[in-house]
């Protein structure tokens, strides 16, 4: 339920950079899943990344900036409002954060490391306790010179925090709390993993390849901490012949489908999980609906998934089909260098 408790709202980040609004605030339609703008906030410089705390009234972002920081915000205010002034999170361009383990993690993507942050009682973020920079490099000379950590995502189990690392074809488990080094696995040189996403049963996970249109199924055991890599399926049809950056991905909540988002293809790939969710098979892909899809979102129900269209400026609806798990195209609304929906 939205802050005021009249229904579900989402919040949109952008790069105010870019001509984004800051974060924007939406009414969601249950029927229709349309979006209504209500209203937005700039208080924080470029907030391409939003989490949403559990109970739903304070909401952190990013400063995707290159001195970088992180903000809290009051949502139950209309339009949100800072909870004191953004944090510095003494890492660069930070790009995604996460909470987990009682702190707040954000991804750096230009300092190759991982922040974390004290959160107080009353959601406030507190300095840095910890931030752990990662090593190495990788065959792309111009995207892999060094480290560039792009997402954080805890595990189901919330013991651990999976780092995904583009810079080095890696992710890195650290032990919650902490968060403390304790695995790293190696995926295909040249890959560029982005962001991951977690099977409904928890033991499955799959990254998503930015360098290479590719995603890779991973078995995760929650008992030791290891990440295993399964194998690779591309997210665009053969013979392509467009530069692809796939950003995102998403999986059914039956553990059926996932999607991914691909930029430059411009299209959201829908892939047929095996029942073990070792395998899956490329079924089609559709349209995205705008240009250069930052991130795809599956709202609360299951039913619709929603893509940040940043070039384009919209953020884009579509209703899946609960057979098939092809998406149909509902509706936009503008949304200028939108990089990222949330709800609550």
């Amino acid at each position: 339920m939205g802050a005021s408790g009249s229904g579900l709202r989402a919040y949109i980040g952008s790069f105010t950079l870019a001509g984004g609004a800051g974060i924007t605030v939406a009414d969601v339609d249950d029927g229709t899943g349309a979006l209504r703008i209500r209203n937005s906030t700039d208080a924080v410089v470029n907030p391409s990344y939003l989490v949403l705390a559990p109970g739903g009234r304070v909401l952190y972002a990013v400063s995707e900036t290159e001195d970088g920081a992180a903000a809290a915000l009051d949502v139950t205010q209309d339009p949100p409002a800072l909870l004191g002034e953004p944090v510095p999170v003494r890492g660069a361009g930070p790009t995604h954060l996460a909470l987990a383990g009682g702190r707040l993690l954000t991804a750096n993507y230009g300092s190759g490391s991982v922040s974390a942050l004290a959160v107080l009682a009353d959601g406030r973020l507190g300095e840095p306790v910890a931030v752990s920079r990662h090593e190495g490099s990788g065959p792309d000379p111009e995207r892999q010179e060094g480290p560039h950590a792009h997402a954080v995502a805890p595990d189901p189990s919330g013991g651990w925090l999976l780092a995904v690392d583009l810079g080095i074809d890696a992710v890195q488990v650290y032990a919650l709390p902490g968060p403390r080094p304790h695995h790293e696995v190696r995926l295909r040189p040249g890959s560029g993993p982005r962001h991951l996403a977690f099977h409904p049963r928890g033991d499955r996970v799959y990254v998503i390849n930015e360098l290479d249109p590719t995603i890779t199924a991973c078995r995760w055991d929650a008992a030791s901490g290891v990440l295993e890599p399964l194998g690779e399926t591309p997210l665009v049809p053969e013979g392509t012949d467009v530069e692809c950056y796939p950003a995102e991905a998403v999986v059914s909540g039956d553990g059926r489908f996932v999607w991914a988002a691909t930029r430059g293809h411009d299209s959201i790939a829908t892939l047929a999980l095996d029942a073990p969710g070792d395998r899956m098979e490329l079924v089609t892909t559709t349209s995205c609906g705008g240009h250069w899809p930052r991130d795809l979102t599956l709202d609360p129900s299951g039913r619709r998934l929603y893509v940040s269209n940043e070039r384009s400026g919209d953020v884009t609806w579509f209703d899946v089909d609960p057979s098939t798990g092809v998406p149909r195209r509902g509706g936009s609304v503008p949304a200028p260098a939108a990089s990222c929906v949330v709800f609550g």
